[in-house]
């Protein structure tokens, strides 16, 4: 019997039951809001964000 087979069978197979818990938890909803909105205008604000700091840069000069 090796060292790890002795202390699972000392625990009395606590381990997998830790595991297994921990797995179930980590799936759990934490509150937030069941979806996220409308794909589109996220994506339309992202892309005026990316425009917006170009023309900063560019007016800038440090391109």
């Amino acid at each position: 019997m090796t060292k790890l087979s002795a202390v699972k069978a000392a625990i009395g197979g606590m381990v997998d039951d830790m595991t297994t818990n921990s797995a179930t938890a980590a799936r759990a909803r934490t509150g937030g809001p069941k979806e996220d909105g409308p794909k589109v205008l996220e994506h339309i604000m992202g892309w005026t964000l990316v425009v917006v700091i170009a023309m900063l840069v560019t007016q800038l000069g440090l391109l």
